[in-house]
Order: structure tokens, then C-alpha cells, then sequence
């Protein structure tokens, strides 16, 4: 059984959200929790609103069944690029520098390791 949880639009550039997503995958969720809540990159507190989530579609997937969160982990997490904000800052010289305000699009997907 596994469940997922999407973020889109995220107001963290996708290299910097990689690093941090990085750490959690394959880890069970217990781990990774605990991995993103002392992390002190920025972009780890999106992720672990998204792996909370993600977890609690499962819990609320199946009321019939009993989910332990020590027997999950997370199986799948990715992010892709989202859309690109452009701004115009001034230069010297009369010139314009290009501002580029990267978004992206976060997907976590935590299984049960029992079958």
C-alpha cells in the first residue's frame, strides 16, 4: 500500500530542494522526519510538510486497516522544475540585469514495507 503527497509551486529554486530530498529517499519515514526537522537548509521544512502529508493520506486511505509509521518508508521523492518568475534589476550603466525566481514542484510517495 502507498500513498503520495504533491507540492507544487514551492518558492525554492529545484537544486537547492534536491539536496534536502536527497537525504530522505529510501529512508523509513521515521528517519526522514527526523533527518528534515534538525536539517538546517530552508527547503526542509516544505518537505517535511509534504512527507507528513504524504503519510497521512495513507493513514486516512484504509480505515479498516492499522498503519504503524514505523513501517513505512519513503519509496519514491522528486522534484521537477516549475515555472520561472522574471524579473529586471538595475545595472550600471543604464543596463538591466535578468532576475530569475525558480519554482518547484515536490512529489513524495511512502509505502508500508509489510506486503
Amino acid at each position: 500500500m502507498e500513498a503520495r503527497a504533491v507540492n507544487k509551486y514551492v518558492g525554492s529554486s529545484p537544486r537547492k530542494m534536491r539536496l534536502v530530498v536527497d537525504l530522505i529517499r529510501g529512508a523509513s519515514v521515521e528517519k526522514a522526519i527526523e533527518i528534515l526537522h534538525f536539517s538546517p537548509k530552508h527547503a526542509s521544512k516544505d518537505a517535511e510538510k509534504v512527507l507528513r502529508s504524504a503519510v497521512a493520506n495513507l493513514m486516512n486511505r484504509d480505515e479498516s486497516t492499522k498503519v504503524e509509521t514505523s513501517d513505512l518508508f519513503v519509496k519514491e521523492a522528486y522534484v521537477n522544475q516549475g515555472p520561472t518568475l522574471k524579473r529586471i534589476s538595475p545595472a550600471p550603466m543604464g543596463r538591466a540585469y535578468r532576475i530569475r525566481k525558480r519554482s518547484c514542484h515536490l512529489t513524495i510517495v511512502v509505502a508500508s514495507k509489510k506486503v
